[in-house]
């Protein structure tokens, strides 16, 4: 599922990452297989690194917004 700005949710893409080491790992892919897993698997890993420092630098911005306190009247 996608969430309302189009992207795959993180934990979804996670998941398929999860999937494809364990398919890799099992040792039963053929080579082309594998390496069609391998460039799936580097494409999800950065994709799940995006959205963490995403997730990163809106959690720092908020800090911040937080860390000033109320606007003075």
């Amino acid at each position: 599922m996608k969430n309302p700005r189009g992207k795959r949710k993180f934990e979804e893409a996670l998941s398929d990452l999860e999937s494809l080491v364990g398919e890799l790992e099992g040792g039963d892919a053929d080579l082309d297989r594998a390496l069609e897993l391998f460039e799936k698997g580097v494409a999800l890993a950065a994709e799940c690194r995006a959205r963490l420092s995403e997730a990163e630098a809106r959690l720092k911005k908020l800090e911040a917004e937080a860390d000033k306190g109320p606007a003075e009247p």
